[in-house]
């Protein structure tokens, strides 16, 4: 990193924060993005955009304490939950979760992952806590089996979010977990996003607590995140934008989810780790600078150091990966070609490959609501790009790629 004269850190050129400024403008005025915050920080340098507007057709203008719906960019944070449990000896790694989710006892396994729900064999053995954390549990949205049997009834129990059916309490949810066969033995593939909502439950049941409360006493309130939670309290519902899933054929914005009334504006029968969390740039800045300086904050201990490198490490062997592998490699059609970092860590993609202007060991986590969120050890740098666009259409993650490109060109050592 480069000193000028006065002894202080120069972190990025001006000639590459103005492209950043420029690029994200620029899709601004495209029309296709109404609006979004972007924050870029880098040692003690910080640096913020607001552009646009929280309506497509005007109104306010986006303001950086916008609050965002993170959708899948909870993940990396609500993982923090279990760390902290790993850390006081109230979970241990390879301990059977059953002791805590007896609905998960004696599983069977399909034979066949597209085969009927009753053709199965037992489970080879028991769910156990690191299966959970490292998405291998045998459970889990598989883009690559979509009209299977076992996706078809994740769907109609409401064991995923967005979708119609509301998700049931973490009860009952459970019970409808508990009724179905696991895809894959425990410990065998990676799959996505079913675990972190586990985790939640898994959570509330160690601690007592409800997974919000204990993840507010230990990671919320301790790194000042007073905007981040399950939903939106009323005195701020003004400060969310309206969310829209632009129709893919047309580009239309159709409105998924309206602030006032809508799905954020009361708390949720479960609290999501997979999915659930509203927050702002400056909340999750502060999240991710934690991990950077390896679970501290200001003076403060919130994770130990170990607990932030098992999180923020590649954890899946070659057979675990595979899968998703498949899901960014051969789906990039879907995903507009985001998530080929190549790793996962805990609630986490890890970068073990340098694909693009990202070095690998960067790691942190996107979400179809418009949201992406990294830090990189590396160059001890943070971006978080937040917008109201879902990723029906390919335009939100278009953005996220110019972004990180943006960002990566603006460093100036």
């Amino acid at each position: 990193m480069s000193l000028n004269l006065t002894g202080q850190h120069s972190s990025f050129s001006e000639t590459g924060l103005r492209r950043i400024r420029d690029v994200l403008a620029r899709h601004v005025e495209s029309g296709k993005i109404p609006g979004l915050v972007a924050l870029v920080s880098r040692g003690g340098e910080t640096h913020v955009e607001a552009v646009g507007t929280m309506r497509h057709d005007g109104g306010a203008p986006m303001r950086r304490d916008t609050i965002f719906r993170m959708a899948s960019t909870s993940k990396p944070v609500t993982m923090a939950a279990a760390m902290v449990l790993l850390d006081e000896c109230r979970l241990r790694l390879d301990d059977p979760v059953q002791e805590w989710l007896p609905e998960l006892a004696d599983r069977q396994v399909l034979k066949r992952v597209d085969g009927p729900l009753d053709d199965t064999v037992p489970a080879h053995r028991p769910i156990t806590v690191r299966d959970v954390l490292t998405s291998t549990f045998g459970l889990g949205m598989d883009m690559t089996v979509m009209g299977t049997p076992i996706m078809g009834a994740i769907f109609e129990q409401g064991l995923t979010p967005n979708l119609p059916e509301p998700m049931p309490e973490p009860d009952e949810w459970m019970r409808r977990l508990g009724a179905l066969p696991l895809m894959h033995q425990p410990g065998e593939r990676w799959q996505y996003h079913i675990s972190n909502d586990l985790l939640g439950v898994l959570v509330a049941r160690v601690t007592g607590q409800s997974f919000e409360t204990f993840l507010r006493e230990r990671i919320f309130d301790p790194l000042g995140m007073k905007d981040t939670g399950f939903h939106v309290p009323a005195d701020k519902i003004d400060r969310l934008p309206a969310l829209y899933a632009p129709d893919p054929q047309t580009g239309e914005f159709t409105v998924w989810d309206e602030a006032e009334g809508g799905r954020w504006s009361t708390p949720p029968a479960f609290p999501g780790g997979g999915g659930g969390l509203v927050s702002t740039a400056d909340d999750y800045h502060a999240y991710f600078r934690m991990l950077l300086n390896g679970g501290m904050h200001e003076g403060e201990r919130i994770l130990s150091r170990p607990a932030v490198e098992l999180m923020t490490t590649h954890r899946l062997t070659p057979e675990q990966n595979a899968a998703r592998t498949t899901m960014a490699r051969d789906n990039v059609h879907v995903s507009f070609g985001q998530g080929q970092h190549g790793g996962w860590g805990f609630g986490m993609a890890v970068r073990t490959c340098r694909g693009d202007y990202a070095p690998i060991g960067q790691f942190g986590w996107d979400g179809g609501s418009g949201t992406s969120t990294y830090a990189d050890p590396d160059n001890q740098l943070t971006g978080i790009l937040l917008t109201q666009v879902g990723a029906s259409v390919p335009d939100p993650v278009r953005l996220m790629h110019d972004f990180w490109t943006t960002l990566y060109q603006a460093i100036d050592d």
